[in-house]
C-alpha cells in the first residue's frame, strides 16, 4: 500500500475529506512546540479551516523530545488523518504542517522564530512541558531551566526557546510574537507570562521589560477527548483511505477552544474558524478543568483498581459511573461559579465520556498525576473547604493517586510522571500514604494540614486497602 503524501490527495476516495487549499502555496505563521496527537486532532483542525481563506497560517511543528512525529509529518509531507468517531465515523486528511523540526534541529527552530512571518507560536507540552513549581510559577530548580539559564543559546525548554526566540527579534528590531499556550491549567496565558518573564530577568532585565510592555500572552482553553494513536487506528484508517498512514489522530466530534480576545491586529482570523473569542476565559477554563478533567482523574484512578482499561468501560459499570455524576453535580459544580448552564454542561460530558468507538485508554489519563491534581482536583477541595463544604466524596480520587502510586512502585511497573523516581521511592517504602501528601510540589501545605483534607483522604486511602472501593463509590 503506498503512503498518504501530497501526491496522493487527488486519489483519495469521494467520502474522505481533503484541504481546500494546496498545500504548497502556505506560508509559515505559526511555530507549534509538541505537535502531538491533541495538537494534531484540535488546533490543527481549525487551522485547517483558516487555512482555506488565508495563506498565510501553515504551521512548523517542533518537537524538542521525541523525533516520531515530526519525522513521519516530514515523510509524508505535512499530511495525515484526522479521524472522528462517533455514530458516523468521519475522516479527513489535513496538510497545514509545512516546516518540520525534530531534537537536534535547534538552529532551524532559532530561524524559524525570527522570520518576520511567523506571529503565533503555540504549545501544547503538558503541564510538566512548562517547568512550573507547585504554586504555579518557574521551578528555577528544575534541571532543563538550570541548564537554560548557564547556556541560553541552547535550550532544552520550552521557557527557554520563547525567551530566546524574542530576544532575537527584539536584538533584530521585529515586532514580537505571540505566545499561545494550549495546554490547559488555570489562568495559563497568565502563568506562562510570569514565567517567560522571571527567566528572562535572570538574564537580561531589559529584555524583561520589553516582554512586559510589548508581549500578549492570552489565556486559553481546549477541549476534545483525543485518545493515542494505536496500530488499530492505523488500520481503520488505511482502509477507510485507500493509503497507509503512519500518523493519524482520531478524536470525538465535540471541539472547542475558547481564546482570551486580547490578540494583535495581524492575528489569525480565529472566529472565522468557530474559535470563542472571550474577554475572560476563567469561566470556561474552570469548567472544563474541574468538571470534565476533575472526572477524567477520577475514572482514570478508581476505574484502574476497578480493572478497567478506558473512560467507555470504567463509564459503563453503574457503580462507578454514579459515583462520578454525584461527585460532579453535589461537590465539583458548586465550585465553578460560570456564567452559563453547569447543569447541561455536565451532562454532555458525561454522555461524551460514554462513546464506546473513543478508547481512551485510564492508563493514558493517569499519567503525570503529580502535574495535573492541583488542576483537576485540589483547587476545587481547597474551594469547597473555603465554603465549608465537605470534601468527603473529593477524597476518594486522591485516595485512589496514592494507592496508584503505591501499586506501581510495588509492582515494579514505570510511573509516567515529572516525580517519577521520588514516587517510586515513597512508593515502596513505609507511610506511602502520608509522605505522599507530605509532597509540597503537589499539595501545598495549608491543604495537607488541614485536618477537613487530610483525615477523610487517608480514610479513604486505608479503606482502599482494605478492599472497600465499593463501599466508598456509594458515598
Amino acid at each position: 500500500m503506498s503512503r498518504l503524501n501530497r501526491a496522493s490527495l487527488a486519489s483519495l476516495p469521494r467520502e474522505v475529506g481533503r484541504p481546500a487549499y494546496d498545500p504548497a502555496s502556505l506560508a509559515t505563521g505559526v511555530v507549534h512546540f509538541g505537535p502531538g496527537a491533541f495538537h494534531r486532532a484540535h488546533q490543527a483542525d481549525y487551522f485547517d479551516r483558516i487555512a482555506a481563506q488565508d495563506r498565510r497560517w501553515g504551521i512548523a511543528a517542533v518537537s524538542l523530545r521525541s523525533p516520531g512525529t515530526v519525522q513521519g509529518l516530514r515523510e509524508q509531507q505535512g499530511c495525515y488523518t484526522r479521524a472522528i468517531l462517533d455514530e458516523k465515523p468521519e475522516y479527513r486528511v489535513l496538510a497545514v504542517h509545512n516546516r518540520f523540526f525534530g531534537p537536534g534541529d535547534d538552529a532551524g527552530v532559532r530561524t524559524m522564530l525570527t522570520h518576520t512571518a511567523v506571529r503565533i507560536v503555540m504549545s501544547t507540552v503538558t503541564e510538566k512541558g512548562y517547568c512550573l513549581g507547585g504554586d504555579g510559577t518557574l521551578d528555577f530548580s528544575h534541571a532543563d531551566i538550570v541548564h537554560d539559564l548557564a547556556n541560553p543559546s541552547q535550550p532544552r525548554s520550552l521557557i527557554g526557546w520563547l525567551a530566546l526566540g524574542l530576544s532575537d527579534r527584539r536584538r533584530g528590531g521585529l515586532p514580537p510574537f505571540t505566545p499561545l499556550i494550549c495546554d490547559n491549567m488555570a489562568s495559563n496565558g497568565r502563568k506562562l507570562r510570569a514565567a517567560v518573564i522571571a527567566f528572562s530577568e535572570r538574564l537580561d532585565p531589559e529584555l524583561a521589560k520589553w516582554i512586559d510592555g510589548e508581549v500578549r500572552f492570552p489565556c486559553s482553553m481546549v477541549d476534545s477527548i483525543t485518545p493515542a494513536t494505536d496500530d488499530a487506528l492505523r488500520a481503520r484508517v488505511a482502509e477507510a483511505i485507500g493509503v497507509e498512514d503512519s500518523i493519524p489522530v482520531v478524536r470525538e466530534t465535540y471541539t472547542q477552544w475558547v481564546l482570551e480576545d486580547c490578540l494583535p491586529d495581524d492575528a489569525p482570523d480565529f472566529a472565522s474558524a468557530g474559535v470563542v473569542l472571550s474577554g475572560d476565559v476563567a469561566d470556561w477554563e474552570r469548567a472544563k478543568l474541574r468538571i470534565l478533567n476533575g472526572a477524567h482523574s477520577t475514572i482514570a484512578y478508581t476505574g484502574l483498581l476497578m480493572g478497567h482499561q478506558t473512560v467507555a468501560d470504567a463509564m459503563a459499570d453503574p457503580l462507578l459511573s454514579g459515583f462520578i455524576e454525584r461527585m460532579v453535580r453535589h461537590d465539583v459544580i458548586p465550585t465553578v461559579g460560570a456564567d452559563f448552564d453547569l447543569q447541561a454542561y455536565a451532562t454532555e460530558t458525561l454522555q461524551r465520556f460514554r462513546n464506546p468507538l473513543i478508547g481512551h485508554k485510564l492508563s493514558q489519563i493517569a499519567w503525570d498525576g503529580s502535574q495535573k491534581l492541583p488542576y483537576r482536583l485540589l483547587d476545587t477541595i481547597g474551594d469547597s473547604l473555603t465554603s465549608g463544604r465537605s470534601v468527603e466524596r473529593l477524597s476518594v480520587p486522591i485516595a485512589a493517586w496514592l494507592a496508584f502510586v503505591q501499586s506501581r512502585a510495588r509492582e515494579g511497573i514505570d510511573i509516567v510522571d515529572p516525580l517519577a523516581g521520588q514516587l517510586a521511592e515513597i512508593g515502596k517504602g513505609p507511610e506511602t500514604d502520608e509522605r505522599l501528601l507530605d509532597l509540597r510540589s503537589v499539595f501545598p501545605e495549608t491543604l495537607a494540614n488541614d485536618p477537613r483534607f487530610r483525615r477523610p483522604v487517608l480514610a479513604a486511602a486505608s479503606a482502599l486497602r482494605a478492599g472497600q472501593l465499593g463501599e466508598l463509590l456509594q458515598l
